[in-house]
């Protein structure tokens, strides 16, 4: 029987008991919400302790900390407990545990951003130690850390070896500075753990070298379910521990298959031990290199993450063979840094039959070198042993960072990306008079003891020192950084859900109850659509006492909505940018599919174009301003992640507009992770988008490029300009299309002729010119005469400087802006919020790489016809 059919068997299995496996009972299970003056539950249903219940935790030293509550509350956070509560601490300060000697034990540190009491999260700088002199946090900012990974909050989890006192102390220390600085602590757990940890880790490239992993201590840089979902902790095996999703980590193209085994497969662990190293459902899932062999030896299954340099790491391979059973069926090659770790690995040979659980633990030394801070893990099937299926499998990867000689797990903060550290200065510059005016009362509230306040500018500079000083590392988009073994846009789910999507997408942002959803929307009232599209209603609503949202309902008949609504959320949980439209949450229980976002009160561009309505035309200003705000958006996509990010869907209907008129990207449903690569410039897929606005090349050829955004917003330019739909079927033939019809006007010179009557006064000559040639240069045939999203950035800003000085010299600036308060028209909500329209599918592909030319098309709302569809998709130019 071939691979498929052993599949097909496997998922097959009837329901029945996966395992008998016993959850770990820890001795010691302290997890405190500090700074609370009450006990509570999470969303997860754990029980976490007010810090004031046992003075000996904190004893003398914490009489001068401070009890703290979060000045905000971040829409994303999985749970008020334990992050609405805050120690803060002025001078040094210790947790006191007393804890069983026998154990090691976990510990985790929590931190969420916040001001409290008044002190700016950039005030909080601080280290953290244990009484066993290991330096866990050195000069340590959460503000930093998580404005560079663009998380919520942070979890830093630690592995402590045994102490024959029986005893553990956590001391804070505020970093000394020039300026006054605190240090602070939202949530800590102490939790026993077993003898997981007992045998040596082979040296990869030093066969007869092991390192002793039961006297270190080291700290969690990574945890996947290969293969599988998010599992939280309660669904762990008794050690709380959290389990991600691997998919953002695989490197390349060539991803492989996953597969579950089903709930009547047994998995029988061979020892009390491994029976604790990972939960029953890692090891019911797992991820190949696939069926074919051909194909397989021609690739590595490979994963890829950024650690710190200059430390030893002990990696952790999780292995449950669920198909075969006999030595030499499948068996593969193990490589680390390209080094090989293990040769001809073979499953069975390890474990004797299918269903058991095996790891391996291998150590490898990062050094600091440039190129260094990135560990490659990957599997080759083996050449050499020519077994009957030239596959490999994984099912569970753990990274652990190991403390070096100097007894020191502390790395520098991550460096943000470039330009959200632009973005955060320019935030950090506005807000630094209201800072500084707060700053001059922090002495009483601590009491006196922290000898007055620092001013926000100084801190600010000095959080820009670090930032230039550390190593040029990229941020990424779907890469968690070096800092931390939580994924970027993971953390814990705040609900249940009964849904299948729900379990994967877990901890990726806030999860609404379908309760909390009919409320919202007063059980989807029909008085408060706000739009209807493809993927079903868009409503208004209001969460939390006060806050609006739009919230999208799915169709469920809606053939791409399943798909659409998981990438919506891995996409925009990634992705915090001014010019992106935030994603607050989902629901997904009760067969309902929901997204929520944050709400738009001016809609789309389009409706401000076309003059429907109420809404009365934008200005030219207006326009080129939300051109300059979208243009933003797509450049952060395409350069401020490591691995770019392709929208695949640009058009009118996609920018959204806020209160203050701010342009906003949205729509990620149709969105792809792009290569960094320079020899993998392109991602070949199934070709998706909107009639009118899709690049022709890209359907041609099935392969997908920045470029092809690019050629998207060409189109978006051009509507903005004349006003007019991508596509409109009752003009005349060679009107029908706005790119075509653009780009044959600005050849004849007659472009300004077809301009939108209502700003075609408004617009400077030069503007004019600079603006349509930058549009021509997106619609270029080939992507690579394209400008870049930055190139045209840098365009349109020059046009608008154009525009300045026209306006300027003739005095017609203010003429433009007056009547409007802001320098905007005054406009009513929206009735639309940028939703797609019904999808068509046309062929089919049967391969799993989907390189075949299957073609799904989204008709763009009712400015194109099914004819008209079909005979744009006959040319066999695809424009």
């Amino acid at each position: 029987m071939d691979m498929a059919g052993l599949l097909a068997l496997l998922v097959a299995a009837g329901a029945a008991v996966a395992a008998d496996a016993k959850p770990y009972s820890p001795a010691d299970s302290i997890l405190l919400n500090c700074g609370s003056t009450a006990d509570g539950l999470d969303a997860d249903g754990r029980k976490w302790l007010a810090d004031t219940n046992n003075n000996m935790w904190l004893g003398d030293s914490g009489k001068s900390s401070l009890m703290a509550a979060a000045d905000e509350l971040d829409s994303s956070l999985p749970s008020t407990i334990p992050y609405m509560t805050a120690r803060v601490f002025t001078v040094d300060t210790v947790y006191n545990f007393t804890v069983n000697p026998k154990d090691r034990h976990w510990l985790r540190l929590h931190f969420y951003p916040s001001s409290y009491n008044g002190i700016a999260p950039e005030d909080f700088r601080f280290s953290v130690s244990t009484s066993t002199g290991l330096t866990l946090l050195h000069n340590f900012s959460v503000w930093v850390t998580t404005k560079a990974l663009t998380q919520a909050y942070i979890v830093r989890e630690f592995s402590l070896p045994r102490t024959p006192a029986g005893f553990i102390a956590v001391t804070f220390t505020p970093t000394p500075m020039p300026n006054v600085t605190y240090a602070y602590i939202n949530g800590l757990e102490l939790i026993s753990m077993p003898d997981i940890f007992e045998d040596p880790a082979i040296m990869v490239g030093f066969a007869d070298q092991t390192v002793d992993i039961a006297t270190s201590s080291f700290q969690t840089m990574y945890r996947f379910n290969i293969g599988g979902g998010y599992i939280p902790p309660s669904n762990d095996s008794g050690l709380a521990r959290s389990w991600f999703d691997d998919t953002p980590y695989v490197f390349g193209v060539m991803q492989g298959i996953s597969y579950t085994a089903g709930p009547r497969f047994h998995v029988k662990y061979p020892t009390e031990a491994s029976e604790y190293a990972a939960p029953v459902e890692v090891y019911l899932g797992t991820r190949s290199m696939g069926s074919d062999p051909r194909v397989n030896q021609n690739y590595n299954l490979t994963w890829t993450m950024e650690v710190d340099g200059n430390f030893t790491y002990v990696v952790r391979l999780h292995f449950c063979e669920l198909l075969l059973n006999r030595p030499n069926q499948r068996a593969f090659d193990i490589y680390i840094n390209n080094k090989t770790a293990q040769s001809d690995a073979d499953v069975i040979e390890m474990t004797s039959e299918r269903g058991v659980p095996v790891y391996k633990d291998f150590a490898v030394h990062m050094a600091d070198d440039p190129g260094d801070e990135v560990m490659w893990v990957a599997m080759h099937p083996s050449v050499a042993l020519r077994p009957q299926f030239y596959d490999a499998i994984l099912n569970g990867l753990e990274v652990f960072k190991l403390n070096d000689t100097a007894g020191n797990l502390a790395a520098p903060d991550p460096v943000p990306s470039k330009m959200l550290a632009e973005a955060e200065l320019g935030n950090s510059e506005k807000d630094r008079s209201k800072k500084s005016k707060d700053q001059a009362n922090l002495a009483t509230v601590i009491g006196g003891t922290a000898g007055g306040a620092a001013a926000v500018g100084i801190v600010a500079a000095i959080c820009v020192v670090v930032y230039h000083n550390k190593k040029n590392r990229e941020l990424t988009g779907s890469d968690s950084h070096n800092s931390g073994w939580l994924p970027m846009y993971h953390s814990t789910t705040s609900g249940k859900s009964s849904g299948h999507l729900a379990a994967n997408l877990a901890g990726m942002c806030r999860h609404f109850s379908i309760a909390e959803i009919k409320t919202a929307t007063k059980n989807f009232s029909e008085s408060l659509v706000i739009g209807v599209g493809g993927f079903g209603k868009v409503y208004r609503g209001v969460v939390d006492g006060d806050t609006k949202v739009a919230i999208k309902r799915s169709n469920p008949s809606s053939e791409q909505g399943a798909l659409e609504f998981q990438t919506e959320i891995e996409m925009l949980s990634k992705l915090r940018h001014r010019h992106l439209v935030s994603l607050i949450g989902f629901c997904e229980e009760s067969n309902e599919m929901v997204l929520v976002y944050d709400y738009m009160e001016h809609g789309t561009l389009r409706e401000h174009l076309y003059n429907k309505g109420s809404n009365p035309p934008l200005s030219w200003r207006h326009r080129l301003d939300i051109c300059i705000g979208a243009a933003r958006g797509l450049h952060y996509l395409h350069t401020g992640a490591k691995y770019t990010i392709i929208h695949r869907d640009v058009k009118t209907t996609n920018i959204l507009v806020d209160e203050n008129w701010v342009a906003k990207v949205s729509d990620f449903g149709l969105s792809k992770s792009g290569s960094s690569t320079v020899n993998q410039a392109h991602v070949s897929t199934m070709v998706k988008g909107s009639f009118g606005y899709l690049d022709p090349e890209y359907f041609r050829r099935q392969q997908l490029t920045d470029k092809s955004d690019v050629y998207s917003f060409g189109v978006v330019l051009f509507e903005v300009l004349m006003a007019r739909p991508a596509l409109s079927p009752q003009l005349p033939r060679e009107q029908v299309s706005l790119a075509d019809y653009a780009l044959s006007c600005q050849r004849k010179g007659t472009l300004r002729d077809v301009v939108d009557p209502t700003i075609k006064d408004q617009i400077a000559p030069e503007c004019l010119i600079k603006f349509a040639e930058t549009a021509e240069k997106c619609l270029a045939d080939q992507g690579l005469e394209r400008p870049s999203m930055g190139d045209v950035l840098w365009n349109l800003e020059f046009a608008m400087q154009l525009q300045d000085a026209f306006d300027g010299a003739s005095g017609r600036r203010q003429a433009q802006d007056d009547g409007s308060g802001s320098g905007r028209p005054v406009l009513e909500p929206s009735n639309s919020y940028g939703s797609t329209a019904s999808v068509t599918t046309i062929g089919t592909s049967s391969t799993s790489r989907a390189h075949d030319a299957c073609v799904v098309i989204e008709e763009d709302d009712d400015d194109i016809t099914n004819r008209a569809a079909f005979s744009q998709l006959v040319q066999p130019t695809g424009r």
